[in-house]
């Protein structure tokens, strides 16, 4: 099974290098946005492009990564919402398990029917222990996987599930607030899960500036993933990307 992309995360959590990934919904843009997104982030030396979103209704998946992957050198991750997010010319895909809810249909069952399709499309797979925090507001991801986020306030509560997914043998753990949220996942249980987890963390989902990705990464993140604000303002990417870039490298 293929290990470059995921060995890369490990490397760069293993010297303290954090890394800036911009997540792109594909029903929300079109060539020429996506030709400025990749002029913006190879400006700024984003490390990766997250593809993928709750719904995707539209048939644009594969065009949008084909444009990426023709454009510039930046990793193309499969960040999907469902079975159907899964596209051959991306160059990895977080193979998510919703560990934080008791809706048997994603902690494996959407898994079971997407199977063979995943094994044939080459891509790297990465499996991801995938956690859904309280932003303080319902969010898409809440509402589609039918399932209770974590408050936030119960770090214990993120720290014990984000352990059960790691010795459960997930090699990944994203935690998200989820597009649109109110506020992002607070320090205090980044850091608590940080501590107790070797795999590689990723947190996402209300971060809307520089400041807060700098301290996510502080409390140890060790990807910061922003897709809402930059919709918004993608000049964002510059400052989001030196912010996280800035955290010093271990010796």
């Amino acid at each position: 099974m293929k290990q470059a992309l995921y060995n890369q995360f490990v490397e760069k959590k293993r010297t303290g290098r954090k890394s800036f990934a911009v997540l792109i919904d594909p029903d929300k843009v079109d060539d020429q946005k996506i030709a400025q997104l990749v002029r913006l982030a190879t400006d700024a030396k984003v490390d990766y492009f997250f593809v993928g979103g709750s719904l995707v209704i539209s048939s644009h998946l594969d065009d949008c990564i084909r444009q990426l992957k023709a454009s510039c050198a930046i990793p193309v991750v499969l960040f999907p919402g469902s079975p159907s997010q899964v596209s051959k010319y991306a160059d990895a895909l977080l193979y998510l398990s919703l560990i934080s809810g008791r809706n048997p249909e994603l902690l494996i069952g959407q898994h079971v029917i997407s199977a063979p399709f995943v094994k044939k499309s080459g891509l790297e797979i990465m499996p991801t222990g995938y956690m859904v925090v309280d932003g303080g507001a319902p969010t898409t991801v809440s509402y589609i996987s039918n399932a209770t986020p974590i408050p936030a306030d119960k770090n214990d509560i993120a720290m014990c599930t984000a352990m059960a997914g790691e010795m459960l043998g997930m090699k990944l753990i994203y935690m998200d607030a989820g597009s649109g949220a109110k506020r992002p996942i607070p320090e205090s249980m980044i850091e608590k899960v940080a501590r107790h987890i070797e795999v590689p963390l990723i947190i996402g989902g209300g971060i809307i500036d520089p400041v807060k990705a700098y301290l996510n990464c502080k409390a140890g993140a060790d990807v910061i993933v922003v897709g809402n604000a930059i919709e918004k303002d993608p000049t964002l990417i510059k400052e989001l990307s030196a912010a996280v870039h800035s955290i010093p490298v271990q010796v």
